[in-house]
């Protein structure tokens, strides 16, 4: 078998580590670039017949038409989102999307438990009392998860995950989105409109893909419909969540708790070290003030097993392309639809 010279941006140590594991029986010319995949670091992509992008990268029309331009016939994502593909213009310009649907699950329920237990129980401040020798337990009370109630929405893989993981812990599950699943229903998940969900859960986890229909689902208004105090966890796409409305209900309690692995603007902060620099996002450093908000650097992913799993179908996708074969990661219009 032949193989493809690809193109591979966002490419940092742990990516070449896990991506030249991979490649081992493909022998695909992988050739890593550090800086993310937009208009200004395209030029570099020209001439290669594949591009191997993730979350953080850009291709819109303009980037895609350069692509196109340069001979590039596929834009492999590492990812299982696609948000940051302009499908359309990838359709029109002979550009073949695919990406990883399912990777770790476990991976990122897991990470959201965690966001929960850490807010619950204040083991964030716990730990830094601790090391100031501050063993006073005013102000870390926390609550059962048993018999509280969670609102999961979208019940894919990885909110389908979370529910067995949360049915462990005796909560009440609920549940929306737009078709039932099967397992969930089986596990005792009750499917609810999403006005229901905000106004009856304790905890709120969000497991949607971002999409124009799914774009800011937690606003000033749905805020409104919340109980006193909710949690809210974010491991999904930071769009999702209007960010200023989420302060304002900080500020007046309607949100108790906030766990984020994902912010709307992350793409000019996360995956960098700006430890010796001025962040410029007012709106992100006015959210890491609250002593209630726990923030980390869409890190939900982050295990060696769906790094491994990511690499070994990123690979898997870029060999059947160059074999011309068809197969069902491929992202097409008809997902903008569905």
């Amino acid at each position: 078998m032949s193989a493809l010279r690809v193109a591979v941006f966002s490419a940092r140590s742990y990516v070449r580590q896990f991506l030249d594991a991979a490649n081992g029986e493909a022998h695909h010319g992988l050739v890593y670039f550090k800086p993310t995949l937009d208009r200004g670091t395209v030029p570099l992509a020209a001439g290669y017949p594949a591009v191997c992008a993730f979350v953080h990268d850009h291709l819109d029309r303009g980037v895609l038409e350069q692509l196109a331009d340069g001979g590039t016939q596929l834009v492999a994502l590492r990812c299982a989102g696609f948000n940051n593909v302009d499908l359309k213009a990838a359709s029109a310009l002979g550009v073949t999307v695919t990406r990883v649907p399912a990777y770790s699950p476990y991976a990122i329920a897991e990470h959201t438990v965690g966001l929960i237990l850490a807010l619950n129980r204040g083991i964030h401040r716990a730990f830094a009392r601790v090391r100031d020798h501050n063993f006073a337990l005013d102000g870390l009370l926390g609550f059962d998860l048993h018999e509280r109630t969670v609102g999961i929405v979208g019940t894919g893989v990885i909110g389908s995950t979370l529910a067995r993981i949360l049915s462990g812990f005796g909560c009440r599950l609920l549940a929306h989105d737009v078709r039932e699943n099967p397992e969930c229903v089986q596990l005792g998940v009750n499917y609810v409109e999403l006005d229901e969900l905000l106004s009856a859960s304790d905890i709120i986890s969000l497991h949607c893909p971002l999409t124009p229909e799914t774009y800011h689902l937690i606003d000033a208004h749905a805020l409104e419909q919340v109980k006193p105090g909710v949690m809210l966890i974010n491991t999904s796409r930071g769009a999702l969540i209007d960010t200023q409305a989420v302060i304002d209900a900080l500020k007046d309690g309607r949100i108790g708790y906030l766990g984020l692995d994902v912010y709307e603007e992350e793409d000019a902060l996360f995956d960098s070290d700006l430890s010796n620099e001025i962040v410029q996002d007012d709106v992100f450093m006015h959210l890491l003030s609250f002593p209630n908000v726990i923030v980390t650097a869409h890190q939900a992913y982050f295990t060696s097993d769906a790094l491994r799993n990511i690499a070994e179908q990123t690979l898997a996708n870029i060999s059947a392309f160059e074999r011309g074969e068809k197969f069902d990661n491929e992202v097409g219009l008809q997902r903008i639809a569905s």
